[in-house]
């Protein structure tokens, strides 16, 4: 059925979290195992606490603007919602989680990339056109270091955490159970990096009411 927005403007108003729930809503402290399909992106590494550092807050503004260029330059294309911000962490002490669930204490020796997740019609043409835009828009925002770059994640354990960043370690361990119970195991290996999909905004939302989709690789045991 024709939904209201495709009445009005003649797209669907598509929205990624709503097209495959499977990966955006997970019900909340439940683990499950899924297979994240190739995706396209804009991405920024760094390093640093992202509590503190302005190379965060940078790369975050750079994202939102590249975002919503792309999404305002082609509504002609295709009507659909910004998708929400993401990050791989890991550490210059290897790992963001350690062996048992913990996280790296040290923050300031986190290594991050964030992204967020474009529609499938977004090509390097495309992204050099948003970047041309936001460079006028705001010719001091630093766009130099977004890249395009398209990403399959394969096979993963993946739980709705609600509550503080500090306190996703028993959820991990949830996972990391539900994994092993079910004939898998955690596979930080190759560049393959705790990942979180914020559902939430931290500016706007307390600390334990906070929704975080944690994802972490997985490889079948044995």
């Amino acid at each position: 059925m024709m939904s209201a927005d495709t009445e009005r403007t003649g797209f669907e108003m598509m929205d990624f979290k709503k097209e495959r729930k499977d990966l955006y809503q997970p019900k909340p402290f439940v683990p499950s195992i899924v297979d994240v399909d190739e995706m396209t992106f804009i991405m920024i590494n760094g390093a640093g606490n992202p509590n503190t550092s302005a190379e965060y807050a940078a790369a975050i503004e750079a994202l939102y603007g590249l975002s919503y260029a792309i999404k305002m330059n082609n509504k002609d294309v295709l009507e659909y919602t910004v998708a929400p911000l993401e990050g791989f962490w890991s550490s210059v002490n290897e790992h963001y989680i350690d062996a048992d669930g913990l996280f790296i204490v040290d923050k300031d020796a986190f290594l991050w990339t964030a992204l967020i997740r474009q529609p499938d019609f977004v090509t390097p043409e495309v992204f050099e056109r948003a970047c041309e835009i936001l460079a006028k828009k705001k010719p001091k925002l630093d766009t130099s270091r977004a890249r395009l770059e398209k990403l399959t994640e394969g096979l993963c354990v993946q739980a709705l955490h609600i509550g503080s960043y500090d306190d996703e370690p028993a959820t991990i361990a949830l996972m990391s159970r539900f994994a092993h119970d079910n004939g898998y195991e955690i596979d930080m290996a190759e560049g393959r990096r705790h990942h979180e999909i914020y559902l939430s905004d931290p500016r706007k939302v307390e600390a334990e009411k906070l929704k975080t989709i944690i994802r972490h690789p997985v490889r079948k045991s044995g």
